[in-house]
This record gives structure tokens, C-alpha cells and sequence, in this order.
């Protein structure tokens, strides 16, 4: 994997987990420097510690949230354990009820902590485990996976030093902004944003983070720079990445090619990436045989019913392949699993609270069978 790949793909690289991998990210980074700061507008953080690409995204999305964190207090408690961080030197212990104490008599906006609820405590426990991941802290003595059943569980931790690297670093004070996108006119400043290296930058990050960038019509400023410079932009992507870019009509993205072993691409093994390359073929086959219509921008306008319809259908056409897990998960709670995931994925749209679907059009390009000789065995996942 190329060094621009792996900054891309992992969050930091922090010297004293790969050493190796440190020093051979440190001295391929003049090979993509210029992509990085002329094209993408993304700075490195660097140092005797670790590497990080400050990856901000051309349009924030949903699915670019922390995949472990599935309720907003999760975000405010690893905000307060950030702040409590900040102050720990690297190397210095400390123990949980230090940690615990602190979140209460430091509030951070209208949520209310209070550690006897079982649901907070569990909370913390999901975001004390994701610090641990990140490499910010190590457990020295003790489980904190206990916290969520048992308020006196105590444990004593170690602070690496690296999560002040963490959070994006602002040069403007953003207490006063109200919304993200205020947040993100930020960085331009006083700049047209519909013009010249905001553009490019947005663009290129667009198509470098997002699984596809749709074009929103006409008018759509990003999408006429894709189509206008589409040759140096597949160029500058063939260079440095090896990413084959494709531009459709109301659609552009770039190809991972299938040897790169990169994190959270489409598809990969989990099952329920096959149950959507099925979904999608079955999708496929009623449009070509008239019954499904595609929209003037190449969706296909669904009712919430007939999407479960089509959900239950499969499960019993297909159902029998798929893992335990799978077979066993009710047609309802199989229709949520696909339209969330499908939606990170910018395969599908929910709109009027989940009452109507649209299913997008790089779902028309991503479908998938089984051999004839699996389907001949009845062989399960």
C-alpha cells in the first residue's frame, strides 16, 4: 500500500506502534506533498510521536461520525475526556474515578451527567474503549468494561501524550457558530466558495471521501468542475492514488481497485455487503422488466412498504445462504439494517421520516449472484 493510501486510511500512524511504518510514511510524504497541500488543501501534523492527515471533508455526511457512537452524549463525553486529557503529561497515571469526576463538574452543554444511569455509564465505557483503540490511553490495572455494571469500579490508566493530536486544531474562536456549516465556510474565509481553489479543494476531497458525488442539477458548481477538468483530475487520482475516476451523467467516483486492502470499502466480506449486491440485482431485474421506473436523475422512487416488500421477498428467495444471524433477523429489522447501511454508502435516500425511499444510482452499477454451484448445493453463509 502506498504511503498516501495509508494516511488516508488510517486515523493517525503513531510511531511507537509501527516504527517501521512511521519512518516509511515520513519519507514518501515529498512524493505527494503537493497533491496534499495544492489540490486537497490538507495539512500534516508531525512529529517525534506520530503522523496525522488533517482529512476534512468537502461536505460533512453522516456516516463520517465515529462508527462505535451511535447517541450524541457519546461525542460529549469523549469531548470532556479530551479536555481532561489535555492537562495529563505523557506517561502520567491516573484512575477512572479522576476521569469520572471531572465530567460531572465540568458540563459541556445542556446534557446532564449523572453516573447511577446504567445507559450513561455504558456510554463512557464504548468511549473509554475507543481512546484505548486510538492508542490516547492504556489500562495499567483493572477493566473498565466493568463501569457500566459497577459505579465503583476503579481503574488506573496511562496517558500516551497523543490526544491533544486528536481534535482538528481551529485558528478562530467557533463557541459562536450554530450550525456545521458555518464550521466550514471557516477555513475560506471571505472567499467565493463557488470559485477557484475552494472549488478545486472541495471537489477533490468530495471525491477522495465520499463513495459518489451526485450532481444536484444544472446549477450544480462542483459537478460542472468535475466534468470540465475531468482530465486532470483522473490524471492527479491515476498518479498518486491508482484510482480509476468515472463521470455519468448524474454521477462521478473513483474505483478502488479490488487488491487494496483498505478499511470500510464496498463491497467486502461482510454479509450484509452481499445481501446489498443481491438487493441491488433484484432492483435491477424489475427495472428491466418495466416494473420500476427510473426518476429524471436516475433513481427509483420506493414507498416504505413496497421496499419492505421487496426486502421479504428476498430474504425468502435468498435467505437460506445467508449466515445464521441473517436467517434468523426478521424481514422489518432487515429492511433497517439495508437502508442504513446502504445510506452510508450513498446507495439510498430516506426522506418524509423513512415513509419513501429513493434508491440512487450507484446501486444500478454494484450488483451480485451467487455461482449456479452454490445455488444448486443450497449451501448456508
Amino acid at each position: 500500500m502506498k504511503g498516501l493510501e495509508v494516511l488516508l486510511d488510517q486515523y493517525w500512524i503513531i510511531k511507537n506502534d509501527n516504527k517501521a511504518l512511521f519512518y516509511q510514511i515520513k519519507d514518501s510524504i515529498p512524493e505527494y506533498r503537493s497533491f496534499l497541500s495544492e489540490k486537497l488543501g490538507y495539512g500534516l501534523v508531525m512529529n517525534q510521536h506520530l503522523i496525522k492527515l488533517e482529512k476534512i471533508p468537502g461536505a460533512p455526511q453522516a456516516f463520517m461520525g465515529i462508527q462505535e457512537f451511535t447517541q450524541k452524549l457519546e461525542y460529549i463525553l469523549l469531548c470532556q475526556l479530551l479536555m481532561f486529557l489535555e492537562d495529563r503529561s505523557r506517561d502520567e497515571q491516573f484512575v477512572l474515578s479522576q476521569v469520572t469526576e471531572f465530567i460531572v463538574s465540568h458540563p459541556v452543554g445542556h446534557e446532564k451527567i449523572d453516573w447511577t444511569l446504567f445507559s450513561q455509564r455504558k456510554s463512557f465505557v464504548k468511549v473509554l474503549r475507543f481512546v484505548q483503540e486510538m492508542g490516547m490511553i492504556k489500562v495499567n490495572d483493572g477493566d473498565d468494561q466493568k463501569f457500566a455494571q459497577d459505579l465503583g469500579t476503579e481503574v488506573l490508566y496511562e496517558s500516551t501524550g497523543i490526544s491533544r493530536y486528536f481534535a482538528r486544531q481551529f485558528t478562530t474562536d467557533i463557541m459562536a457558530f450554530s450550525s456545521h456549516e458555518e464550521l466550514s465556510q471557516m477555513e475560506w474565509g471571505d472567499l467565493n466558495a463557488d470559485r477557484g481553489v475552494i472549488r478545486r479543494h472541495r471537489v477533490y476531497r468530495k471525491l477522495l471521501m465520499e463513495p459518489v458525488v451526485y450532481s444536484s442539477g444544472a446549477d450544480d458548481a462542483d459537478y460542472d468542475y468535475i466534468k470540465k477538468q475531468r482530465g486532470m483530475i483522473e490524471d492527479d487520482f491515476a498518479s498518486y492514488l491508482s484510482y480509476p475516476l468515472q463521470v455519468h451523467k448524474n454521477g462521478a467516483l473513483l474505483l478502488i481497485p479490488q487488491e487494496k486492502n483498505l478499511k470500510d470499502l464496498f463491497p467486502n466480506s461482510k454479509v450484509i455487503s452481499d445481501i446489498v449486491l443481491l438487493f441491488c440485482k433484484k432492483i435491477r431485474d424489475r427495472l428491466l422488466s418495466k416494473k420500476l421506473e427510473l426518476t429524471d436523475k436516475g433513481g427509483i422512487r420506493l414507498s416504505r412498504p413496497a421496499f419492505d416488500l421487496l426486502v421479504k421477498e428476498l430474504k425468502e428467495e435468498e435467505g437460506q445462504r445467508w449466515s445464521k444471524e441473517y436467517r434468523e433477523m426478521t424481514a422489518s429489522l432487515l429492511s433497517q439494517r439495508l437502508i442504513a447501511y446502504m445510506e452510508d454508502f450513498k446507495m439510498l435516500a430516506a426522506y418524509l421520516d423513512g415513509r419513501e425511499i429513493e434508491i440512487l444510482p450507484i446501486a444500478g452499477k454494484l450488483t451480485g449472484d451467487y455461482p449456479e454451484e452454490v445455488k444448486k448445493s443450497g449451501k448456508t453463509g
